[in-house]
């Protein structure tokens, strides 16, 4: 039986983040096990047969660590890159509205415009919010959250929000400034910039995928396999076994396999852990990717993505492709629109429908006309597209998450975590930089903490 002190499960960026930092330290003594034939996970590049990319979702390349910033540089060089200003809109009453939407209220019609900014004035901020249904109606207004906050996030998480925790939020949700608002719908003045992401970079050529296929490479290959799948994991005698029948010893277990899993293929769980395991939530991920030949509608020529709250389209976000990238579509004849639908055991897609009803929903939504020349329709999802932070999950991760680490098994990663505020690939690949560095020379993990 082959022996490794480090087994890693995933070669997305958690699993490659931990990989070479532990290659960095002059570790060799591990091994990532990735169950597909490529490495990056969610964040991986597809071509399809007409030769347009297109990603698992609109992924932007922005950081909140300098050491992820010259991993990226290190990846693709420093020219690699397009560095765009973020400009997202919301498409809602037949029209595009600035994000974030509470602060450009004023393209409503006036009356509704006006309701709004009532009803955030009225707010009760004293209120003590349960879960985050609650939370956005205390933050944004009975109004906002009627016409905007309340569907638009059932449609992107596929659960109603009074199932979801809300101290995630942090950086992910623009804040209220009452103030702001109000002389913006005086002035009718947009204000756009926000957030962490409000410029962001993306690879030239290849997708993002290019990123985590440069990176894998500086693995040798001794150190990866690809194309097996874990089966079982053995907490006592730390061993795992592998699809093809093979068992691997480890010392430490480092995994990145939605937690939920993991805990289900682990033998001598404690029965009520598996039965918590049982109760986690994550929503499905279906990206419809549309290459038209022509071109961009002037009113799209400088959108990076945009928001859909209303019921006349299934996806809950667009992305227009092709401006990130003019090597993500075969020539400059074409463009590219790529959305997404999210679907859950409470919110069911017919997936068999999803293409047809997205080219429909562009047209509803007037981002493609009426008589656009199709020539190319991508199709791929995925079962573990966000995790949920549903109401019971902080409870949960602290019982299942130390249960594990007596065992030398380690959960990190996007669905290792469970924690979506810390899902972006800087966040994840950072988790596996900074368990390495936990593991080696017991230095604190920064990112990751239950």
């Amino acid at each position: 039986m082959i022996k490794k002190k480090i087994l890693i499960i995933g070669a997305g960026p958690a699993g490659i983040g931990c990989a070479l930092r532990l290659l960095e330290k002059g570790f060799q003594d591990f091994l990532i096990i990735e169950k597909n034939d490529y490495a990056g996970g969610l964040a991986t590049t597809f071509t399809d047969e007409n030769g347009f990319l297109w990603d698992i979702g609109g992924h932007v390349q922005f950081s909140h660590y300098k050491y992820f910033d010259d991993a990226m540089e290190r990846s693709l060089g420093k020219d690699g890159w397009y560095h765009h200003q973020r400009e997202s809109w919301v498409w809602i009453h037949d029209r595009f509205v600035p994000y974030p939407f509470q602060n450009n209220i004023h393209r409503l019609d006036p009356e509704i415009a006006q309701e709004c900014m009532d009803t955030i004035k009225s707010r009760d901020l004293t209120a003590i919010p349960q879960n985050f249904k609650e939370w956005l109606t205390t933050q944004f207004g009975k109004k906002l959250c009627e016409i905007f906050m309340h569907p638009y996030n059932y449609k992107v998480w596929a659960y109603d929000s009074s199932k979801l925790l809300h101290n995630w939020v942090s950086e992910r949700v623009a804040p209220i400034d009452e103030k702001v608002i109000e002389e913006n719908l005086k002035l009718k003045r947009d204000q756009v910039s926000w957030g962490p992401n409000a410029t962001f970079q993306f690879p030239k050529n290849g997708g993002t995928g290019a990123i985590w296929k440069s990176l894998a490479s500086e693995i040798p290959k001794e150190n990866i396999r690809y194309n097996q799948k874990l089966t079982s994991v053995d907490l006592k005698s730390k061993v795992i076994t592998l699809d093809n029948g093979e068992s691997l010893e480890f010392e430490n277990l480092f995994s990145t396999m939605p937690l939920d899993q993991l805990c289900f293929l682990s033998k001598d769980i404690p029965d009520e852990l598996n039965k918590m395991a049982k109760d986690f939530k994550h929503s499905s991920t279906h990206v419809v990717g549309i290459g038209v030949k022509g071109k961009l509608s002037p009113e799209l020529k400088s959108k990076c993505w945009m928001y859909f709250p209303e019921d006349n389209c299934p996806f809950y976000r667009t992305t227009v492709f092709s401006n990130y990238s003019p090597n993500n579509v075969p020539s400059s004849e074409y463009y590219s629109l790529m959305t997404e639908t999210s679907s859950s055991s409470d919110k069911i897609v017919n997936t068999e429908k999803l293409v047809e009803e997205t080219i429909q929903g562009l047209k509803n939504t007037k981002l493609i006309p009426e008589d656009a020349h199709i020539v190319s329709q991508f199709y791929y999802s995925t079962e573990y597209g966000y995790p949920t932070p549903f109401l019971k999950r902080d409870e949960y991760l602290k019982e299942i998450i130390p249960f594990l680490e007596k065992h030398s098994v380690f959960s990190r990663g996007r669905f290792g975590a469970w924690k979506y505020e810390i899902s972006n690939q800087d966040h994840t690949f950072m988790q596996g930089v900074e368990w390495s560095n936990f593991i080696l020379d017991g230095v604190k993990e920064e990112t990751f903490s239950i």
